[in-house]
């Protein structure tokens, strides 16, 4: 079966994949929209388009990335933050869509984390051989808050680690339509995402697309 032919499977054909205490992945929560979210994030990119950005010790991101809603993340040689404003166009990021925001909103009360208010979503675009390091997110100004992340086109390989950089991860498929959610004693666990494997989806060819939805004020 090909992976476009899930495009009309009713949502009661998802199912839910515990992590451990506070993550969970919502499997194929995402796919009965996932054309409709395509449009939408190509509204966001013609406003604001992919680029890489550099890290503070000066290196470039090997993923692409841009941002919606009142905050984006960025990254230069001053550091992590998130801004208003978009760096490149002096202008701010374009209005997170709404159906974005009830995407992440119910993926979030599937989880178990009611009355989420994302006033950020990344958006990375995985090429072949493009990876994540090691990290934990914490530049967010309340931690309490879950991060939800959805995956789109070609799987990956999701490292979910503890909440010391040596700890084991667990190591989780990722695919079209997926959405991961984790908060509470989850929240500050590291993660990572491998190099992306070649390959062809029919929504967004040979890209993965992630959106990472956060409470960042």
């Amino acid at each position: 079966m090909t992976l476009d032919l899930f495009a009309d499977l009713e949502q009661d054909w998802t199912w839910r994949e515990e992590l451990c205490p506070g993550a969970v992945v919502l499997r194929r929560f995402a796919m009965p929209d996932d054309t409709a979210i395509s449009a939408a994030l190509h509204n966001v990119t013609e406003q604001a388009p992919f680029r890489h950005m550099m890290t503070p010790g000066g290196f470039r991101m090997s993923v692409a990335m841009t941002n919606c809603g009142s905050y984006g993340w960025v990254t230069d040689c001053t550091g992590y933050r998130y801004d208003t404003v978009d760096p490149e166009s002096g202008k701010p990021w374009p209005i997170m869509p709404g159906l974005l925001l009830k995407l992440a909103q119910e993926a979030a009360v599937q989880a178990g984390f009611e009355g989420f208010e994302p006033d950020a979503c990344l958006i990375n675009r995985y090429n072949p051989r493009a990876r994540l390091t090691l990290h934990q997110d914490k530049d967010e100004r309340d931690l309490n808050e879950p991060i939800v992340s959805v995956s789109l086109g070609l799987p990956a390989v999701f490292l979910f680690g503890g909440l010391r950089r040596g700890d084991k991860s667990l190591r989780v498929l990722l695919s079209h339509g997926d959405v991961a959610v984790w908060g509470g004693p989850a929240r500050l666990r590291y993660h990572s995402v491998l190099p992306l494997k070649e390959g062809y989806h029919p929504l967004t060819g040979g890209h993965r697309i992630n959106l990472t939805f956060r409470k960042a004020a």
